[in-house]
């Protein structure tokens, strides 16, 4: 059964990009927020938190996979967009929040081992050594209010590295028909926050079957004159990272984000590796 709608109007979506949501926060800032999870005092989602402030997917993997992870988010940068590496040991983003702590400064982690999540914490000191790496990807809570949108398995194959392989998940949004060009241009500004739409109506094109039977997060209705548009989506290098098997992966809990110091009009401008493709497989 579809469920309530949670579509981003077009005039939402150029006042979210402009200038960040406008609503209640308990935290204005990065910073404050960051301190309050190293505090262990904010263990929520961090929707609508620190509005106007970039908001990341987090990754950190043990040394000897992070070349061959760095390689796959170049090849796939549309569902990958990846802002900022830390060095070997180093868990401090000096880009994207210098001083910040990627072990302590996030409200929840999840713990992977050989592909399962088998634990949730606040804090993952205790698991860092001397030869991990964090990765901080885009998403696209930069362009739209933070929700839980409908997001779906796909038929498009990534470019694979080592053992990172898979297919890419998309998010879909409903919108007018005579709206999808300007959202794909005011979205497509965004690289670094997985940019234009990789489909446009036409779900079967990418091996989505059935749009009200999303594979993560909750359907919603697709009126009439309106089209599905669907974006490249974060849960891809979580699925390509659970299908590696590796004996440790930390990430950020659903929900659960970094969020950075520089804001979302900053990143208008910021460069990630690689080139953005709807089809990454694609030469």
């Amino acid at each position: 059964m579809m469920r309530a709608r949670l579509t981003l109007p077009l005039a939402l979506c150029q006042r979210r990009v402009a200038e960040g949501v406008r609503r209640f926060a308990a935290y204005a800032t990065a910073r404050e927020l960051r301190e309050a999870c190293r505090q262990g005092s904010f263990a929520a989602h961090t929707t609508g938190e620190a509005p106007g402030f970039v908001q990341a997917n987090l990754v950190i993997l043990p040394g000897q996979y992070a070349d061959d992870f760095h390689q796959f988010c170049a090849s796939n940068a549309a569902p990958c967009p990846l802002l900022e590496c830390t060095d070997p040991g180093d868990w401090e983003p000096r880009r994207l929040a210098p001083g910040a702590d990627v072990r302590s400064d996030l409200p929840k982690y999840h713990i992977w081992r050989e592909g399962s999540m088998v634990e949730e914490c606040q804090d993952v000191r205790h698991l860092w050594d001397g030869q991990m790496r964090a990765f901080l990807l885009g998403c696209s809570f930069t362009w739209e209010e933070g929700r839980n949108v409908p997001m779906y398995n796909t038929s498009i194959p990534l470019k694979g590295a080592g053992p990172f392989q898979g297919q890419m998940v998309v998010s879909m949004r409903p919108y007018k028909v005579q709206d999808s060009d300007k959202v794909a241009e005011i979205t497509g500004r965004y690289p670094a926050a997985h940019g234009q739409p990789v489909q446009v109506g036409q779900p079967s094109v990418i091996g989505v079957q059935d749009i009200a039977q999303p594979d993560y997060g909750q359907a919603v209705s697709v009126r009439d004159g309106e089209v599905p548009i669907f974006w490249a989506c974060g849960v891809t290098p979580q699925n390509a990272l659970r299908n590696a098997k590796l004996p440790l992966v930390i990430t950020h809990a659903p929900g659960h984000m970094f969020v950075a110091d520089i804001t979302n009009d900053q990143l208008r401008s910021w460069k990630v590796p690689g080139e953005w493709r709807a089809r990454p497989a694609e030469e």
